[in-house]
């Protein structure tokens, strides 16, 4: 078994379905001949053919719109955005239809799209090609948004997400696309969705990440090891909806929690897990929720990248604050 990276992930995944179902049809701009920005769907049209795996013109209003009218004829639509920054044109197909359909025709309809977008910084690209706005559409209802954030979760993933009956926005943290291999077979078996992930048991403070922020969120576990704090890191990989159980029975253990993620600050996701864990585990805390985030700024340019992204060390002052509370 040959090891793979995440965007190869994607590629296995998208090509067992191919295979597997004849309504999967996988479309957007340069995903055919091209393989698409990041080579993610590379070789799918020559082995499945034009019908399959089409490339559109540079519109994505209309890859989002398609793509639901695809979903409610009964195929099941892979649609990808060559970067999160770019999804904003489809916002009214997604937000006002995609997501909709169920509750508008009394469970009648469904939209089984599945809307692809690398997404997050770390690449050093210019502006729109760096967004992490996981939190607009989290907030969203009917809409579930899914992060991998290893090879085998991008493959068990995303089988799942182009099986579920409702829209999925599958977001790929490009920073991580080759950033490590690992041997994933391809069985088929998919992983399952709205189900955190525990990557590491720890008893004293619960780190939660996810995407390419769990690169450098392990990284501090393995530092805090070494220091005798033993850390529980949890990988969400559903966002929407969000496994809080999963969340409470860590708390339950160590009473004490680090969110990080790379998204701006105000109104993240960070801000919604930590309200969740003051309605429903308000006595099982501690210290505070501590927030390990991005800015409240455009993400800037190039080599700024690095200072805008959360690293080891403001990770270490987020879990320094939480374990040395009340000072």
């Amino acid at each position: 078994m040959t090891a793979i990276t995440l965007v190869e992930g994607v590629t296995q995944a998208l090509a067992h379905e191919l295979r597997r179902d004849p309504r999967v049809v996988v479309f957007g701009q340069d995903v055919g001949a091209n393989g698409g920005v990041f080579r993610a769907t590379e070789g799918l049209q020559k082995t499945f053919g034009e019908e399959r795996v089409r490339d559109t013109p540079l519109a994505e209003t209309m890859i989002a719109g398609i793509a639901v009218g695809m979903a409610v004829q009964g195929l099941r639509p892979v649609a990808e955005f060559q970067f999160m920054g770019f999804i904003y044109p489809g916002l009214d197909h997604i937000l006002s239809h995609a997501t909709r359909l169920r509750n508008r025709t009394r469970g009648r309809l469904s939209c089984p799209v599945v809307y692809r977008a690398p997404y997050g910084g770390g690449i050093h690209a210019p502006e729109h090609h760096s967004e992490s706005t996981e939190a607009i559409f989290t907030h969203v209802p009917g809409l579930r948004v899914v992060v991998p954030s290893s090879p085998a979760r991008a493959y068990g993933l995303l089988l799942a997400s182009i099986r579920d009956p409702d829209p999925v926005l599958f977001l790929e943290p490009k920073r991580i696309y080759r950033a490590a291999r690992q041997e994933v077979p391809d069985s088929g078996e998919p992983l399952p969705l709205d189900r955190a992930f525990v990557l590491r048991e720890g008893s004293d403070i619960t780190l939660i990440a996810w995407g390419a922020a769990l690169r450098e969120t392990l990284e501090v576990a393995e530092e805090l090891a070494g220091e005798g704090v033993e850390a529980e890191v949890i990988d969400p990989a559903t966002l929407k909806p969000l496994d809080i159980h999963t969340i409470i029975d860590s708390l339950e253990k160590t009473g004490r929690c680090v969110v990080v993620h790379e998204a701006a600050r105000f109104g993240g996701l960070g801000a919604e897990i930590a309200a969740q864990i003051g309605e429903y585990a308000f006595d099982l805390l501690k210290a505070p929720v501590q927030r390990v985030t991005g800015y409240d700024t455009v993400m800037p340019y190039y080599q700024l990248e690095n200072q805008y992204l959360p690293d080891q060390s403001r990770i270490l002052r987020g879990v320094r604050a939480a374990l040395e509370y009340p000072r």
